[in-house]
């Protein structure tokens, strides 16, 4: 992690823990908004940094995506695999170097915004070009800015409204239920140092999977209606995961993702959205995921699942 800006120890998966062994994530650092002062939108002049391995930071490809911004907001994919020093620029197929400088690692991205930061370099970040700083690097912020923040310079901004008036308090909920539980809720099973941790997250993942299996089982197209939301972005992030890394590396195993017929289906349907295919690339996740030394010492790479 970088103290005072500058790197001092390898990478390690588990962020922090509490005395019973449960993984408790990083509160992101930066939290400026689009509209801000020093922040006004404009087209071409902020910059994504992503992984496709990672489901935060996919939320954001999705949403400009499925918004039409790919051409107000340019993107950096980095390598999937962690190295000592965290998320490297290159050196993976379709994995790309730093444009606006010689940068090896994203670490140094975060020292360039602040000389004295503090913590670890995560994706995604949004970047002022402009300024030369980060703007945002909490998914959940940059999801909600790119639904309408950037609606000026797009011609078919009202085609999708991630975030409906009439669905707002829906949204909420829904999300505060599915964040620790599932999307966070698989790394706590995952990276959990304890019987009791391990247990615990696991049962809270699939309680949660059983009750949106449970809620598609009426029919409805997404898990709030015939509404596509920024809902169901956080819990496709997820699902589209579930059998590569979570349901072995993680021991999130008591049934693989496609057993679940109603939520299968319906992460096929989000996948078949205009777009989303796009941003998903198994093998990054795979490679990714597979990377982490601590999980899989051996480092090799699961052949399967062949199909999503």
């Amino acid at each position: 992690m970088l103290v005072n800006g500058i790197w001092q120890e390898n990478w390690q998966p588990v962020q922090n823990k509490d005395e019973d062994g449960r993984f408790v994530r990083q509160t992101s650092s930066f939290r400026h908004q689009i509209g801000d002062p020093d922040f006004p939108a404009e087209a071409g002049r902020y910059h994504l940094y992503v992984a496709y391995i990672c489901p935060w930071a996919s939320r954001t490809l999705m949403a400009r995506t499925l918004k039409g911004l790919e051409n107000v907001i340019s993107v950096t994919v980095v390598n999937p695999k962690l190295t000592d020093q965290g998320w490297q620029f290159g050196g993976f197929e379709d994995a790309e170097p730093d444009p606006f400088d010689d940068t090896t690692y994203m670490h140094e991205i975060y020292s360039r915004a602040d000389p004295e930061f503090t913590g670890r370099a995560t994706v995604p970040v949004l970047w002022d070009k402009k300024n030369r700083t980060i703007v945002n690097n909490e998914s959940a912020d940059i999801l909600r800015m790119l639904n309408h923040a950037f609606d000026d310079f797009t011609s078919d901004a009202d085609a999708l409204d991630l975030y409906p008036e009439h669905l707002q308090n829906d949204i909420d909920a829904l999300n505060s239920e599915t964040y620790e539980s599932l999307n966070n809720g698989v790394y706590k099973a995952g990276f959990a140092t304890t019987q009791l941790a391990y247990e615990e997250a696991y049962q809270h993942v699939f309680s949660t999977l059983d009750q949106l299996e449970k809620q598609l089982s009426d029919g409805r197209t997404y898990l709030l209606g015939e509404d596509f939301t920024e809902s169901d972005i956080r819990v496709f992030v997820t699902l589209i995961r579930f059998d590569l890394p979570y349901h072995g590396l993680f021991k999130c195993n008591r049934n693989t993702l496609k057993e679940m017929h109603n939520l299968h289906a319906y992460m096929k349907r989000a996948l078949d959205l205009p777009g989303v295919r796009s941003t998903v690339f198994p093998d990054h996740i795979k490679a990714g995921y597979y990377s982490v030394k601590a999980l899989n010492p051996t480092g090799i790479v699961p052949v399967g699942p062949l199909n999503l």
